[in-house]
């Protein structure tokens, strides 16, 4: 919503994968430990480097420097190291947002 589009517009579930691939980095067991594990990962996908959000487009420009970081934290492979959402809504990025019920 804040970048004005999808962060991975596929047109296909594997299209959509590779999108996340190419943006994110081909996970590995570095990054996503007992990724080799899942039924649906395949060693043969493509490799893709990783890009930080900061690098993508004009996504820093539209979103700022708070929501790069929280773009990063909320799209990290690792359920284990991704940002919980009562957390991201406390993060800075939010600052602004009156949070009162009913608001």
């Amino acid at each position: 919503m804040a970048t004005g589009g999808p962060l991975f517009p596929g047109d296909s579930e594997i299209d959509t994968i590779f999108k996340i691939f190419q943006r994110l980095g081909t996970p590995n067991e570095a990054t996503w430990p007992g990724l080799s594990e899942l039924p649906h990962f395949k060693p043969t996908f493509p490799h893709w480097a990783s890009r930080s959000w900061g690098q993508i487009r004009d996504t820093a420009a539209k979103v700022g420097a708070d929501g790069v970081d929280l773009l990063d934290r909320l799209t990290r492979y690792d359920p284990r190291r991704r940002i919980t959402a009562q957390r991201a809504l406390e993060h800075p990025y939010f600052r602004d947002v009156d949070r009162r019920e009913n608001a």
